[in-house]
C-alpha cells in the first residue's frame, strides 16, 4: 500500500504498526547479551531501544511516584497542608519556566546536533559552559528573589487558602527554590549524554528524585511535618538531576569550562531558540495552576485533583513523554541533515502508536479507576470519600490521555527542527482561551469541572500543533495511520465497557449481596484489578485481531513469542 507523503510524494509505510519486516533470528544467548548491553550507561541506543529503554524506567519511575503518593496520602491525608503542600511547587516551577526556558535539555539537543554534525564538538562543549554559567547566575538571582515573593505569590495565586495555610506553603516554597538551579544545570549536562544517545541516566533520574521525597518524609517528618517532604524533594533534585547528570557528563568526557563570553555566537544561537520558551507559556505547563488557583477554595480539592492527575501521569509519561524524550535525539538528527522525509514520517508513526496505545490503555484505566485508586491511596488519613473524589477525577483525565501523548511527540518535533517561537506563540493564544473554560467548568461542577476543562484545552492546543505542521508542510496529517488508530478505538470500547460492566457492576453487585463492599477491601480490588486486566487484555487482543490489526503480531514479535 502507498499514501502520499507531506511533500505529495508517495511514501511506503515504513515504520507504520502494519508494517512488520522479518528480523533475522538471534543467535542463542545473543539475546540477553545485548539486553546487557543496553543497560551499560554508555550504550548507544538505537531509536527503539532508546524508547524501550526510556518506557520502562519512567514505568519504574511513576511507580516509585505512587509509592511516594501513597506514603504522603497516608501520612498527610487530603486537607489544608495537602494543598498547601502542593502549592509550595508552584513558584520554584514559575521561576524555572521563565528564567531558563523550562527545556534545557530540548533546546540543547538541538544546538549540540548542530555542533556535533559541523564536526565542532568541542566547540559546542564550550557554547553549552557559557550557557550554563549564565543561566545558573540568573536562576540564582531569581532564588533570592522568590524567598521574599513567595509569601504574597502564595497569597495571589491561592485565593482559598487561609493565612496558616499561606504561611505554611511560603515556607515550603522557599526550601524547594533552590532545586531549580540543580534541575536547570542537570539538564544542560543531560542534554550531551542524549546527543550520545546515553539515556541510562535520564531514565535513573525520576527515580532518584521520588525517592528523594519518600525518603525525606520518613526520616524528617516526626520533626519538619509534612516541610520534610520539600526537603526530600530539594535533595532529590541535588542527587538525580544534577549530581547524576554531571557525573554521566564528566565519564563521556564533557568538560566544564568557567567564564561566560557575552559574544559568542552559540550564546546568542542558543538564546533565539530559547528565549520563545521563556517569554511564552502553555497550558501543557499551566494546567496545574489553573486547577490550584480555582481549586483552592474547598479544602483537599487541590490534593485530591494532583493525586489523581499524578496516577493518570505515569502512563502519560510511559507512553509520551518516554517515547518523545527517546525520539528527540533522532528527530533532531534528521532534520539537521536535511532528511524531512524520514523525519516527517517518523514524527507521523510515533504520533499514530502512542494514539493507539493510549486509547487502548484509556479504556482500562477508566473502567478500573475505583479500585486502582483504593489501591493506591486508601488508608491512613486518606479516607474513603477522597477514594471516591480521587477516582471521578482520574477517568475524567484519562479521557485525554491521547492528547497529552500526542502533543508531546508534536511539540518535540518543532524543537527538533530548532522551531520554538511558533509552538509557544501557539500555546499561550491556547492558554489564554482556556483560562475562560477553566473558570466555567469550576461554576458549572466544581472539581470535576476543572478536570473536564483541561481535557478540553489540552485537546485543544493537541489539535492546534498538529495543524500547524501540517500547514508548514513538516509533518502531513494525512501520513498518521487512522486505520490503526480506530482499530485501537474499537478494541478499547469493547473491552473498557465488558469490564467495566462486569467487574465493577455485575461482581459489585454479588459482592454486595456478600457483604464485600468494592473499597472496603484491598483483597477484593486487586482481585478485580487482577482479573479486570487480564479480561480487557483477552477482549482487546482479540478485537484487534478480528479487526486486521497487527499491534498484537508487533507486539508479540518485539517480545519474541512469536
Amino acid at each position: 500500500m502507498i499514501e502520499s507523503s507531506p511533500q505529495g510524494t508517495p511514501r511506503p509505510e515504513q515504520g507504520r504498526l502494519d508494517a512488520v519486516r522479518p528480523e533475522a533470528a538471534p543467535a542463542p544467548g545473543s539475546r540477553w547479551t545485548r539486553v546487557l548491553q543496553t543497560l551499560r550507561p554508555s550504550h548507544a541506543h538505537s531509536a527503539f531501544t532508546a524508547t524501550v529503554f526510556l518506557m520502562a524506567f519512567q514505568l519504574l519511575s511513576r511507580i516509585i511516584g505512587l509509592v511516594r503518593g501513597k506514603y504522603i496520602a497516608a501520612a498527610f491525608g487530603a486537607g489544608p497542608q495537602t494543598d498547601a503542600y502542593a502549592a509550595a511547587f508552584g513558584l520554584p516551577e514559575l521561576t524555572n519556566y521563565f528564567l531558563a526556558g523550562g527545556a534545557a535539555s530540548i533546546t540543547f539537543v538541538t544546538l549540540l546536533n548542530r555542533y556535533r554534525e559541523r564536526g565542532q564538538e568541542e566547540e559546542g562543549e564550550r557554547v553549552l559552559s557559557i550557557v550554563l554559567n549564565f543561566i545558573v547566575l540568573v536562576l540564582t538571582v531569581g532564588v533570592i528573589a522568590g524567598m521574599f515573593l513567595a509569601e504574597p505569590y502564595i497569597r495571589r495565586f491561592n485565593p482559598g487558602f487561609t493565612p496558616a495555610q499561606v504561611a505554611l506553603s511560603a515556607h515550603m516554597t522557599r526550601i524547594l527554590l533552590p532545586g531549580q538551579i540543580f534541575f536547570f544545570a542537570g539538564g544542560v549536562l543531560g542534554a550531551t549524554l542524549l546527543v550520545r544517545r546515553q539515556f541510562m541516566y535520564q531514565g535513573l533520574q525520576g527515580i532518584l528524585y521520588n525517592a528523594g521525597i519518600i525518603f525525606g518524609g520518613v526520616l524528617l517528618a516526626r520533626r519538619m511535618g509534612i516541610s520534610s517532604l520539600a526537603v526530600g524533594a530539594l535533595s532529590g533534585a541535588f542527587l538525580g538531576a544534577f549530581v547524576l547528570n554531571a557525573v554521566g557528563a564528566w565519564k563521556a568526557g564533557v568538560r566544564y569550562r568557567v567564564g561566560i563570553d557575552f559574544r559568542h555566537p552559540g550564546l546568542r544561537e542558543w538564546a533565539v531558540m530559547t528565549l520563545p520558551l521563556m517569554a511564552g507559556f502553555t497550558l501543557t505547563f499551566f494546567d496545574d495552576y489553573f486547577v490550584r488557583y480555582f481549586a483552592s477554595h474547598s479544602a483537599g480539592d487541590i490534593t485530591r485533583l494532583m493525586n489523581a492527575k499524578q496516577l493518570f501521569s505515569a502512563p502519560m509519561a510511559v507512553l509520551a513523554q518516554a517515547a518523545g524524550a527517546a525520539s528527540m535525539p533522532f528527530f533532531a538528527r534528521l532534520w539537521a541533515q536535511n532528511k524531512f522525509y524520514e523525519f516527517a514520517t517518523g514524527v507521523a508513526d510515533s504520533v499514530s502508536r502512542v494514539v493507539s496505545l493510549g486509547m487502548l490503555a484509556a479504556s482500562g484505566m477508566i473502567a478500573l479507576a475505583y479500585p486502582l485508586v483504593h489501591v493506591i491511596f486508601a488508608g491512613g488519613r486518606f479516607k474513603l470519600e477522597d477514594v471516591r473524589l480521587t477516582a471521578i477525577y482520574f477517568a475524567l483525565y484519562t479521557l485525554a490521555l491521547v492528547f497529552w501523548s500526542a502533543q508531546a511527540i508534536y511539540v518535540r518535533a518543532f524543537y527538533a527542527a530548532g522551531i520554538t517561537w511558533m509552538p509557544m506563540v501557539a500555546g499561550a493564544v491556547v492558554t489564554v482561551v482556556a483560562f475562560p473554560i477553566y473558570a466555567a467548568g469550576f461554576r458549572w461542577h466544581g472539581a470535576e469541572g476543572l478536570a473536564l476543562a483541561s481535557d478540553m484545552g489540552i485537546g485543544l492546543q493537541t489539535v492546534t500543533l498538529a495543524l500547524l505542521l501540517h500547514q508548514r508542510r513538516m509533518v502531513s496529517l494525512a501520513s498518521l495511520d487512522y486505520r490503526e488508530m480506530g482499530r485501537c478505538l474499537a478494541a478499547g470500547l469493547a473491552a473498557g465497557v465488558a469490564v467495566w460492566a462486569v467487574f465493577i457492576g455485575l461482581l459489585g453487585a454479588a459482592a454486595h449481596q456478600l457483604g464485600w463492599e468494592i473499597g472496603s477491601s484491598r483483597g477484593w480490588d486487586l482481585v478485580v484489578l487482577a482479573v479486570g486486566t487480564v479480561s480487557w487484555l483477552g477482549i482487546a487482543v482479540w478485537v484487534l485481531e478480528k479487526s486486521g490489526s497487527a499491534l498484537p503480531r508487533v507486539a508479540r514479535r518485539r517480545l519474541r513469542l512469536s
